[in-house]
C-alpha cells in the first residue's frame, strides 16, 4: 500500500516511463526502499528554463506530449488550454491545474549524494539534464541528490487532487500496487544502475541521436514507431520483448484463406463480380506486403489482367474464384500477359492463385508455360511469416520455389526453411544470453561479452547441431548489426578476438 506521491516535472516522469532515465533529482535525500506514486508537476519547479535544463535532443520527444498535456498526466480545463500556445503551456503555474493523473509508482533503490563538479559532464551524458543545469543545481544546493527509481506502471491511471506544493504529497486514499508491470526488467535495470553508478559513458551516442530524431515521427508513423521501439531496446531504455503485436490494420491477413473460400460460395451463387473483386484485392494486398511493387494500371475486371508486379522482378498473376480452376486459366494469363507486356512476359514469374482444384488440363498447361499454382492458405502463411518477422521473405529465393504446376508444397518448404533459419539465430542469441546470466550479477560488467569460441562451445553443448567458429562468427556479425540489434559487438584486432554481448531476445511467432 502506498500513501504518498513524489512530485516531479511531467517531462521527467515521461522520461522514466520511456526508460530514457532511471534516476531523478529530488530536493532532499530519499531513503532507499521508500515507495511512492509519481505525481506530475509543471516545469516551473526547475531552476532553469526548459530549453536550458534539458538536452535539446530530448525536447522534441516531449513537445508533442506537452501540446496534449492530458496525456502527460496533468488535467487543465480544455477552454483554458485552447487559448495557450505551447510555450505558454510550459510556463503554467501549479495553481492552473485541477487534478493530476498518476500513471506509475516507484521504489527508491539508491540515493547518491553528488558534490564533485568534475563528474557532471558524464552524468549529463547519461541523463536528460544539461551540464549547465547540473552545475546550477550544485551551485545553489551544494549537493545533488540522485535517486535511482525502479518504476512500475499502475494498472490504470488514478485521478487525484493537488493540495500541496511540497516534494511529497499525501494521497487522498492509499494505493494498492504490485510489481507486475515494471518499465524495465530486473537485468536491464541492474545494468543501467551499474552504468550510472560508475559513470560509464554511453555506449551508443549516435543511436541516441537517431532515436531523438525519429521519436516525433513515431507518434504518427507505424514504421518509425517500430524502429523507435527497436532502438530503445538496443539502448537498454526498454526491455520489452519485441514480439510484433497484432496490428489492427493487418487483421485482413487472417482472412486471406476465408476470402478464397467465400469466393467459391459467391461464384456458385453466380455473384462472380463480388467473388473476384474481394479476392483479387486481398491477393494484391498480400503481394504488396511481401515486398512486390503492384502496377495498379492492371486492375483486373472483365477481360483484364488481374495483377502485374514490376519489382523486384516482373510477376504476372491471375486470381480464380470457384471450386475448380478452369482449363482456360493458363491460356487467359498467357494471352493477357503477352498483350500487356510482351517484352517482359516470357522471362517473368507467372502465378495462378485460387481456392479450387486445378483441372488436369490446366496442370499440364501450367507446367508447359512455367506457371505456378498456389492456394490462398499458402499465400496466407507467407504473408504471416513476413508480418511476424519483417523482411524475412526473400522474394528472389521465393521465386525458386514457385515451380511450374501446383507449388503449395514447394512454397511451404521455403516457409519451413525460413523458420529454421530464424530458429538458429534465436538459439545463438539465447546462448549468449545464458552465458551472460551464468555469473553473479554484481560481478559482471554492464555488458558481459564473450568470444566466438566461448559462444560456439556453449551453443554446441546445449543444442544438437555442431557449428564451427566461422559459421558462428558470421551469424554473430549479422545479429549484432545496427539494423538488427539483437547482440552488441566489441570489435577485436581480428575476427577471432571479436566479443559479443546480449541485448534482446529474438522471439519466434
Amino acid at each position: 500500500m502506498i500513501n504518498t506521491a513524489l512530485r516531479l516535472p511531467a517531462l521527467e516522469i515521461e522520461a522514466l516511463l520511456q526508460g530514457r532515465i532511471i534516476a531523478v533529482m529530488p530536493n532532499k535525500f530519499i531513503t532507499p526502499g521508500r515507495e511512492f506514486a509519481l505525481s506530475p508537476a509543471d516545469t516551473s519547479i526547475n531552476l532553469l528554463p526548459v530549453e536550458q535544463y534539458y538536452h535539446l535532443s530530448f525536447l522534441p520527444i516531449t513537445q508533442s506530449k506537452l501540446a496534449q498535456i492530458n496525456s502527460q498526466g496533468i488535467l487543465i480545463q480544455s477552454q483554458q488550454m485552447s487559448l495557450l500556445s505551447d510555450e505558454e503551456q510550459l510556463k503554467l503555474p501549479l495553481l492552473a491545474y485541477e487534478t493530476v493523473l498518476l500513471k506509475a509508482w516507484a521504489k527508491c533503490e539508491l540515493c547518491q549524494i553528488i558534490n564533485n563538479a568534475g563528474t557532471l559532464a558524464t552524468l549529463s551524458q547519461l541523463t536528460i539534464w544539461t551540464t549547465e543545469a547540473l552545475k546550477e543545481i550544485l551551485k545553489q544546493r551544494q549537493n545533488i541528490f540522485l535517486a535511482y527509481l525502479r518504476v512500475y506502471h499502475l494498472p490504470k491511471s488514478i485521478e487525484v487532487p493537488i493540495k500541496s506544493s511540497s516534494q511529497f504529497l499525501a494521497l487522498p486514499q492509499p494505493l494498492n500496487v504490485s510489481e507486475a508491470n515494471p518499465v524495465l526488467n530486473d537485468r536491464t535495470f541492474a545494468q543501467r544502475k551499474r552504468q550510472l553508478e560508475k559513470l560509464e559513458p554511453p555506449l551508443h551516442p549516435e543511436l541516441e541521436e537517431l532515436q531523438s530524431a525519429i521519436a516525433s515521427l513515431a507518434i504518427s508513423q507505424p514504421a518509425a514507431k517500430q524502429l523507435d521501439d527497436d532502438i530503445k531496446v538496443f539502448l537498454g531504455w526498454s526491455s520489452d520483448k519485441l514480439i510484433k503485436q497484432t496490428d489492427a490494420n493487418l487483421a485482413w491477413i487472417n482472412d486471406i484463406a476465408k476470402l478464397g473460400d467465400r469466393s467459391i460460395e459467391l461464384e456458385e451463387r453466380k455473384t462472380n463480380y463480388l467473388a473476384g473483386t474481394d479476392f483479387e484485392n486481398v491477393v494484391r494486398d498480400s503481394l504488396e506486403l511481401l515486398g512486390f511493387t503492384i502496377d495498379y494500371a492492371h486492375k483486373g475486371g472483365a477481360g483484364g489482367l488481374d495483377l502485374f508486379c514490376s519489382k523486384p522482378y516482373p510477376l504476372f498473376g491471375e486470381c480464380k474464384a470457384g471450386r475448380k480452376i478452369p482449363n482456360d486459366t493458363a491460356v487467359q494469363l498467357l494471352n493477357l500477359g503477352m498483350l500487356r507486356r510482351p517484352d517482359l512476359f516470357n522471362q517473368a514469374a507467372k502465378l495462378i492463385i485460387g481456392p479450387g482444384e486445378p483441372t488436369t488440363q490446366l496442370q499440364d498447361a501450367a507446367k508447359i508455360q512455367g506457371m505456378a499454382i498456389i492456394k490462398p492458405e499458402t499465400l496466407q502463411k507467407l504473408v504471416k511469416l513476413q508480418s511476424n518477422h519483417r523482411n524475412s521473405v526473400d522474394l528472389f529465393k521465393l521465386k525458386e520455389y514457385l515451380k511450374a504446376g501446383q507449388s503449395d508444397e514447394e512454397v511451404e518448404k521455403y516457409i519451413d526453411q525460413v523458420y529454421t533459419d530464424i530458429s538458429l539465430r534465436s538459439q545463438i542469441i539465447t546462448a549468449v544470453k545464458e552465458l551472460s546470466e551464468q555469473d553473479n550479477e554484481t560481478l559482471k560488467p554492464i555488458h558481459p561479452s564473450f568470444t566466438v569460441t566461448e559462444i560456439r562451445v556453449h551453443y554446441n553443448a546445449t543444442h544438437n547441431p555442431r557449428l564451427n567458429d566461422e559459421v558462428v562468427h558470421d551469424l554473430l556479425i549479422e545479429l549484432s548489426s545496427p539494423l538488427t540489434g539483437y547482440l552488441g559487438r566489441i570489435k577485436g584486432s581480428d575476427w577471432n578476438s571479436d566479443r559479443f554481448y546480449f541485448l534482446r531476445d529474438l522471439l519466434i511467432n
